[in-house]
Parts: C-alpha cells; sequence; structure tokens
C-alpha cells in the first residue's frame, strides 16, 4: 500500500528526514490517520508532503517497522527516500486520479490512502 504523510515543515521536514536517515512518525491524533498508520507494513511506500504554505508533495519515504500493539498510538518507523520534484495542491486537485482522493475531499487528514497510479503520478514528475 502507499500513504502520504502530511507534515508541517517547520516542525520536522523532508530535509530533516534526509539529515536524520529514519524516524518515528508520531503526533498523529485524527481516528482516521491513526487508523492508516495501524495499516501500514513495513516496505509500504510513502509521499511526505509539506503542509503550511509550501503545500506540496516534496519526498519518499519507506515505512521500516509498525508496532500497533496501542491501537490509539501506533508507532511506525520511516526510512527517508529520495527528493522529488515538488508537486503543488493545486496541481493535484487538477488531475482527475485524486477525484475522489481524501488527499481533496478531508484536507485536514494527515495520513492519506494512494493508490499505486497517484503514487506514480505525485513521484514521477
Amino acid at each position: 500500500m502507499d500513504y502520504l504523510l502530511k507534515t508541517e515543515p517547520a516542525s520536522y521536514s523532508f530535509s530533516d528526514l534526509k539529515r536524520d536517515g529514519e524516524t518515528v512518525w508520531d503526533g498523529v491524533t485524527n481516528p482516521a490517520a491513526v487508523k492508516h498508520l495501524r495499516e501500514m507494513q513495513p516496505k509500504d511506500r510513502l509521499v511526505i508532503y509539506h503542509t503550511g504554505e509550501e503545500r506540496s508533495a516534496v519526498g519518499t519515504a519507506t515505512v521500516v517497522a509498525v508496532d500497533a500493539s496501542d491501537p490509539k498510538v501506533p508507532v511506525v518507523r520511516i526510512r527517508v527516500g529520495k527528493a522529488v520534484s515538488p508537486t503543488t495542491l493545486a496541481d493535484v486537485k487538477e488531475e482527475r486520479l485524486f477525484r475522489d482522493s481524501p488527499l481533496v475531499r478531508q484536507g485536514r487528514l494527515s495520513v492519506v490512502p494512494l493508490a499505486e497510479g497517484q503514487y506514480e503520478w505525485l513521484t514521477s514528475r
């Protein structure tokens, strides 16, 4: 499965992930987003998306490990991938692939499942 993870770059940016190499993705409280974290599996592909003024997909990562033993606070460890050409939210909204995506329909959701075609579109531009 593929997912998009949103982060405020002032709090933790893709550059921070590149520096760290790996991190635990935490701070997620929305029940739907927590559900998506619990469903993650090692090797799932991720797109890192900067919120705030940037509002764009900026890089990739991979799920390394998931500990969902506490259903309210799953611990997901991710490993940095590569930077991608920024794809703005405006670009996403114009793309038919995202017409029914939670990325567009549930703007405040911080963990969004992606269809394979959506992942490919975001990472190959």
